[in-house]
């Protein structure tokens, strides 16, 4: 192997720890681009995160906490303040306009993402500590991750070139 080329350079691993609509793109866009460009790409799902490999996904946005929500409304971009989110149902409002949004603008979903990166041979980790907290099985995921913890994770970062915490 010539000397200029490092043999951790195509490798990605990744920590995913969110579970909302909005937070689900970017791990599973990375991913799929990652691995289109020849990359090996793991994915450490932990936490909320873990969510993302359920079987059945309802995943939802929420105004709280979100200041930069800006939704293109009436040819302008208006802003969701956090007081909105304490009206009943504003996040199920938010959500819509958002799964609206991604339709409209033919963004792929996130079935189809995960789709995609399982085609990929994307791989998928899903926490044991995390499941074993929240009483998940395996039977409440989709077929192709594997159980493993945090030395699992550790073990392939250190592997890796490229390591995110998403």
């Amino acid at each position: 192997m010539p000397e200029d080329i490092k043999p951790n350079a195509k490798r990605m691993s990744m920590i995913v720890t969110k579970g909302t609509l909005d937070w689900a793109y970017p791990p599973f866009i990375l991913a799929t681009t990652a691995a289109a460009m020849g990359l090996e790409v793991t994915m450490f799902f932990t936490f909320y995160g873990l969510t993302l490999l359920k079987k059945k996904l309802d995943l939802e946005i929420s105004t709280l906490g979100n200041p930069a929500m800006k939704m293109p409304m009436m040819g302008m971009h208006m802003v969701m303040p956090n007081l909105i989110s304490t009206v009943p149902g504003a996040d199920a409002v938010a959500t819509a306009m958002m799964k609206n949004l991604i339709k409209r603008k033919g963004v792929a979903s996130i079935e189809e993402l995960r789709q995609a990166a399982i085609e990929a041979e994307v791989k998928m980790i899903a926490c044991q500590m995390t499941m074993d907290l929240f009483e998940y099985t395996m039977d409440d995921m989709i077929e192709g991750p594997v159980l493993g913890g945090a030395a699992t994770y550790i073990e392939t970062a250190t592997k890796s070139e490229i390591n995110l915490f998403i």
